[in-house]
């Protein structure tokens, strides 16, 4: 058969289907044993009766403990049953802990700044099921410790955790992806999933967030207690940082995870009442958004809210913007865009009041808060460059609500940042944009979000890209504003910056052995989950902690590589509810096939190569339209109805949502391929945003 009548097969089938489940690791029900046993201590027999498929009673006699694995990161509420008892005064103790590191026989790993969480205890009246209460169910663990410390002996004939991730979704769905990814390296292919599922373990029941009530607790090693009570939002679920820590609903993390959950399961219910409760947090006087949602209720009260509820982060605020401008990307939600519409504007508003006589915005003492880098303020790449990128956001969506009236002010700041940055902030020694005047930093995040907002020129982005591409360690890709500190966070907009400098091998090559090689595959990481960060020697220390427990080990901030992976190898990106912009640049990758459905419909796209030639078809929704981008290609478009676009220096404009193959020649109706590398020339942050902004106007036809 032809190969683009497979294609075409493949297309037609996604919507059937779920592709590649083989790869997904969420769970096909919600009842999970334990796999395997990974370590015992003292007198225990059979042990291995508790594991999946597996019986018979395990014995814990005199002081003894038994570690189980789950073979993953996992969470929720554990169960055991006692099936007999001999001795008084018999206790069974539960702990947790997601990487092997902090096995203790004292308690579980932190989710406080300094210590440990307490051992849960429970006393022994009778025989029966014992279950943890809803109070301490556990969001992210590996390693489940059970301890008996009482002179008798206790036998336990189950030991499960009912999974809670996800708690809206019937519990054989959890696996039902609408999105999806691969491609011929296998390690990208797994690192696509375990960010899938990590996004997936960060939705959580909204009424089990924050843990953080003692992080005044100052002895390390030395139990303190924990709660996951509070609630987060009116919905049955929430989009938090971390599945074991914060639990809580961070606007900075979802520059990263909100568009992963689009891309993956597509869960819109949870991301818009997450947004929604950032959003309802606003200080109507000033427009202030908070630097993390406060819960609706907590109980014992938290320390970290007594003295955050009203710290004002200069980012973070932006990133609440961005937050609703993602959303409503990929939902095409326009109802709760123009509900929010004004708060998104007097939020704006109160960041450009810090715009000062140079076009840049200086960035206040007490607005530095950040995602625990140190150094922000003055006049800052970084925040100047998430401004600007804000910018951009707002003029499309001003087309979008038929409110264009602030359009060119907001444009006449856009270009007074990009100018002022140039000439204020770039050192062209070294290659990168300095942090501010006075410093000789160069800083990560800066870099990268300048190149994701067009404030660095197409020259300057791929100077940039080089520049950092050569930072790199055996670990991956340092952010020096934080000490020692790789960021899995601000890795993730490397990643983006790489592509749009027309560098996609950096990126793959990143994802391999940063995401991958390391952060998937080493033995002390869950081997499923991304973590939050860690330190550039490979310790599992992040500079920003006291303790090294504390660390989180599914952070939906660390999922990078489904933007990646999908919107710019595979060339699928949503600019909004009814435009796309597609620009396969799979670097140094032969196969890519990806898809995603939304409300907005259903996009995919396979790509192939080999014998110096390349086939490439892709599908988006009917009613939409947008632009194709093939560097370097002189050919034609053909949809399945039988129309013809030609490619005009590799490009096509204004072409109709279908499904549509790449084809040797203008106008040929033969199939042969098109060589192609997706690498001759990168996709620019100025033809991403512009294009966004000029085709906004077309959401109102």
């Amino acid at each position: 058969m032809a190969f683009n009548s497979l294609l075409a097969i493949a297309l037609a089938g996604v919507a059937s289907a779920i592709p590649y489940s083989e790869y997904i690791l969420a769970p096909s029900q919600r009842v999970l044993a334990p796999v395997s046993v990974h370590h015992t201590n003292g007198s225990v027999a059979n042990a291995a009766g508790l594991t999946e498929g597996a019986s018979g009673n395990t014995v814990l006699s005199g002081p003894s403990a038994i570690t189980y694995d789950y073979g993953k990161d996992i969470g929720g509420l554990v169960s055991f049953t006692v099936s007999s008892t001999n001795g008084s005064g018999e206790f069974i103790g539960i702990s947790f802990t997601e990487s092997s590191l902090w096995i203790s026989p004292d308690g579980s790993d932190a989710t406080q700044n300094v210590a440990i969480d307490e051992t849960l205890w429970y006393p022994i009246t009778a025989t029966g099921n014992y279950t943890i209460d809803k109070n301490h169910q556990r969001g992210g663990f590996r390693y489940l410790n059970v301890y008996h410390n009482s002179s008798g002996s206790v036998a336990l004939s189950s030991i499960t955790t009912y999974f809670q991730a996800m708690p809206h979704y019937a519990g054989d769905a959890l696996r039902d992806y609408t999105g999806y990814f691969h491609c011929n390296n296998e390690m990208l292919n797994r690192v696509w999933y375990a960010a899938a599922y990590t996004d997936q373990l960060c939705t959580i029941p909204s009424d089990e967030g924050n843990s953080l009530v003692d992080l005044g607790a100052n002895a390390t090693n030395i139990p303190t207690y924990w709660w996951s009570n509070s609630t987060l939002s009116n919905f049955s679920s929430s989009l938090v940082d971390g599945a074991k820590r914060d639990r809580l609903i961070w606007p900075g993390d979802y520059a990263i995870a909100l568009p992963g959950v689009f891309l993956s399961t597509n869960d819109q219910a949870t991301l818009k009442a997450s947004v929604a409760q950032l959003f309802s947090e606003q200080n109507t006087t000033t427009g202030q958004l908070p630097y993390v949602a406060s819960p609706t209720y907590e109980m014992p009260k938290s320390v970290f809210f007594e003295g955050i509820s009203n710290v004002y982060s200069f980012t973070y605020h932006l990133y609440n913007l961005l937050a609703i401008n993602n959303y409503y990307t990929y939902s095409g939600d326009l109802e709760f865009l123009a509900q929010n519409w004004s708060r998104f504007k007097l939020g704006l508003a109160y960041s450009l009041s810090s715009v000062d006589s140079t076009g840049l915005a200086y960035v206040a003492t007490n607005a530095t808060a950040d995602w625990l880098r140190v150094g922000m303020g003055a006049r800052n790449i970084e925040a100047n460059s998430i401004l600007a990128y804000a910018l951009t956001r707002a003029i499309s969506l001003g087309h979008a609500v038929n409110d264009t009236a602030q359009n060119s002010m907001w444009q006449s700041h856009y270009d007074g940042i990009v100018s002022a940055a140039n000439q204020l902030l770039w050192d062209d020694a070294a290659g990168l944009f300095k942090d501010n005047e006075t410093t000789t930093l160069h800083p990560q995040d800066g870099n990268a979000w300048a190149v994701l907002s067009g404030v660095a020129s197409p020259s300057r982005a791929k100077t940039i890209s080089n520049s950092l591409h050569a930072r790199w360690g055996p670990y991956g890709a340092p952010a020096p504003e934080a000490g020692t500190t790789v960021s899995p966070f601000i890795s993730g907009f490397e990643l983006q910056a790489h592509f749009l400098a027309g560098q996609p091998e950096y990126a793959i090559a990143l994802m391999q052995y940063m995401w991958g090689d390391f952060m998937l595959d080493d033995p002390r990481m869950t081997n499923s989950t991304f973590n939050e960060g860690y330190d550039v020697s490979g310790a599992l220390h992040y500079p920003a902690y006291t303790d090294d427990a504390r660390i989180s080990h599914a952070h939906g901030w660390s999922t990078g590589p489904i933007i990646a992976l999908t919107n710019y190898a595979a060339g699928l990106h949503v600019i909004n509810s009814t435009t796309w912009l597609v620009q396969p640049q799979p670097g140094n990758l032969t196969s890519v096939e990806a898809g995603f459905t939304t409300a907005i419909g259903t996009f995919s796209a396979i790509y192939s190569s080999g014998n110096g030639s390349v086939s490439y078809s892709f599908q988006t929704p009917p009613g939409t339209s947008g632009t194709v981008i093939m560097s370097g290609v002189s050919g034609s478009l053909k949809s399945s109805n039988g129309t013809m676009v030609a490619l005009v220096n590799g490009t096509a404009s204004n072409v109709q949502g279908g499904n549509w193959t790449l084809m040797a020649g203008t106008n040929s109706t033969s199939a042969g391929p098109v060589p192609y590398t997706g690498a001759a020339t990168g996709l620019s942050a100025g033809v991403l945003l512009g294009l966004s902004a000029v085709v906004g106007i077309m959401l109102l036809s």
